[in-house]
């Protein structure tokens, strides 16, 4: 599965998967070959696509050694201004990565579990980190005690303040500008840590930005009720200044699909100044498959959605520039595609669910172009996978590649 792709401004992809094989009566073995595992992996490549390095971690090597790396969920990158990769994931784990993948630069672990939440032997950073043109982080942390629930769950919007950077010996300081669910009646003083402020203070209790997101976007709901125990994704910049956060509501063991959601816009000093506009809430529900991300072009203010109902694009304003339905046949194939980021250059990049292979997509200046050029990035894939598949002659669906240093972290 590919959780995550970013890209440099300098062409390269730093691509975050993972893979993993359980069987019941693999238990015990000592046979690598019959061994269960699960790893993830962070795989940089070239600009021509052609794998540079590879940094495996996760679980334990085959002789004990423990991971520098522990498994997180909804795992993210980053690329940082001076090249650093940042790897983070919930509930609140950040780890630095040099640029080739071959060492762990510095880490802050915010493990799972009730025993963590009891001791708080952690020292977390940030459930996910996005950079804006300027080189600011805009992040998200996680707070325990919320409401009723049990661990720990992101709840704040930070952004980093101008010239505090994140690297070795150095844990940026946060400010945070929203919080997405303000009922913190329980919370203790170890709920507070000191790297995410607000008016000079560890936010913590009634010391954050108010109101919430979550009783700014119930205004515009059929009902008061149908945000409550929603959750929020990962926030996307639309500028240095403006950024899309997306809230969704309570997810249900069936009938999602209906269930409300706003992809909200957010200024800096934490001020919600509209929406994405143009979705509707059951033709185009992001339910259907948790299809749960949005991405944004910072260089250029312009943010995308994919679902399995159809990809979207809008300008700053949250106004609809383009939408293209999954039910018109040249974009039948986005059904099986996930959008994971933009690049520099502004392409959409986009991973096959099941083939695992990146698709870019240029696009144009004039937003109108994108369905011709998504059209043309869909008939081109096939093509492009066979070229792939006779450079790599795969062997029982293993792709073999050879060139690239494989790094245990």
């Amino acid at each position: 599965m590919t959780h995550h792709v970013v890209a440099t401004p300098a062409g390269d992809t730093y691509a975050l998967s993972g893979a993993g094989r359980y069987r019941g009566e693999a238990d015990g073995s000592t046979d690598p070959a019959e061994q269960n595992f699960g790893y993830q992996m962070i795989t940089r490549h070239a600009p021509d696509g052609t794998p540079v390095a590879t940094a495996l971690f996760g679980q334990p090597w085959p002789d004990g050694t423990s991971s520098a790396i522990e498994e997180g969920g909804s795992p993210n990158l980053a690329v940082l201004p001076d090249g650093t990769v940042a790897l983070s994931s919930k509930p609140g784990s950040t780890h630095l990565i040099s640029s080739d993948l071959s060492r762990v630069l510095a880490s802050w672990p915010m493990p799972w579990g009730w025993e963590e939440e009891k001791a708080r032997t952690g020292d977390p950073y940030a459930a996910s980190i996005a950079v804006t043109p300027s080189g600011l982080l805009l992040c998200t942390t996680s707070e325990y005690n919320l409401s009723n629930w049990a661990g720990a769950h992101p709840n704040i919007v930070a952004l980093s303040e101008p010239g505090s950077g994140l690297a070795p010996g150095s844990k940026a300081t946060l400010r945070a500008i929203a919080t997405h669910d303000s009922r913190t009646a329980r919370q203790i003083d170890a709920d507070h840590y000191p790297h995410v402020r607000f008016r000079g203070a560890p936010v913590g209790r009634d010391n954050r930005p108010a109101p919430s997101l979550t009783e700014v976007v119930s205004k515009d709901a059929r009902s008061p009720y149908d945000y409550l125990d929603s959750r929020m994704g990962r926030p996307a910049p639309l500028g240095d200044d403006l950024f899309v956060v997306p809230v969704f509501g309570k997810i249900y063991r069936s009938g999602n699909r209906g269930q409300v959601f706003t992809f909200a816009l957010l200024d800096d000093q934490g001020m919600v100044r509209g929406r994405l506009e143009g979705l509707d809430p059951y033709k185009d529900s992001p339910f259907t498959g948790f299809c749960f991300t949005v991405v944004a072009d910072p260089h250029r203010a312009r943010a995308f959605h994919l679902n399995r109902y159809g990809l979207y694009a809008w300008d700053a304003d949250g106004r609809l520039r383009s939408r293209m339905s999954t039910e018109d046949k040249p974009f039948k194939a986005l059904t099986h595609f996930a959008l994971l980021d933009c690049t520099p250059a502004g392409e959409l990049l986009l991973a096959h669910r099941k083939q695992h292979l990146l698709l870019r997509v240029p696009v144009p200046e004039d937003l109108d172009g994108l369905a011709a050029a998504v059209e043309a990035a869909l008939k081109g894939y096939g093509t492009g996978r066979n070229a792939l598949k006779w450079q790599y002659d795969p062997v029982n669906w293993h792709w073999v590649d050879n060139s690239a240093q494989v790094h245990h972290l």
